[in-house]
């Protein structure tokens, strides 16, 4: 049985923050698909500010499917999965083991391509540094969402989260919190001009 994009459309049932009060929870599917939409744009951003010659679109797919394994797994929270090197360890050979059943689902002839996708490769390592700023990017855009919604809960998530982002030290990441970071706290009227 090839139960692939059965399982992907699971996403959506792996609530995210399960430690935290949401204002409005978050699923994977959501967060995977601003994570491919962000990655997608810093990729671009290298290519069109920083005359770099990144792989946009494969940007945007690993995006996509960066934490799909957390279908088998579940959402593990970050202060759990990076408690010790011995923890840390053993969540990446569960992830590696997720990866490959989930590759398993597929057809035989399919599973090389989605093999590229699961399989971190050496020559994609500057796109998965880009993926992983992203996924940072996300969870500091849901900081400020909530902080936005009156949510004090994220507060010192969000400050975390903006130091592991400058520690990164990407200038993808700089220009895209210069370009549209501000944007996420405005309401409709002031993102459209009011002309809704």
């Amino acid at each position: 049985m090839n139960s692939f994009f059965a399982m992907m459309s699971r996403m959506k049932y792996i609530d995210r923050w399960a430690l935290m009060r949401n204002s409005r929870q978050e699923n994977l599917s959501e967060h995977s698909l601003e994570v491919s939409m962000i990655a997608h744009a810093l990729a671009v951003i290298g290519n069109t500010c920083l005359s770099k010659h990144l792989n946009a679109e494969k940007a945007a797919v690993l995006g996509l499917y960066h934490d799909a394994t957390e279908i088998i797994t579940g959402d593990m929270p970050t202060p759990i999965k990076y408690y010790n090197a011995q923890i840390k360890h053993t969540y990446k050979d569960i992830e590696h083991k997720a990866s490959k059943t989930l590759l398993d689902m597929l057809p035989e002839q399919m599973q090389r391509e989605y093999e590229e996708i699961f399989v971190k490769k050496e020559e994609d390592a500057y796109l998965w540094k880009l993926v992983k700023a992203a996924d940072k990017l996300s969870a500091y855009i849901k900081c400020v969402e909530e902080e936005q919604a009156g949510n004090r809960e994220f507060i010192c998530a969000k400050e975390m989260t903006l130091n592991h982002l400058r520690q990164m030290e990407l200038k993808e990441t700089e220009l895209f919190l210069n370009f549209f970071i501000d944007a996420y706290g405005r309401n409709l009227d002031e993102l459209t001009g009011g002309e809704q």
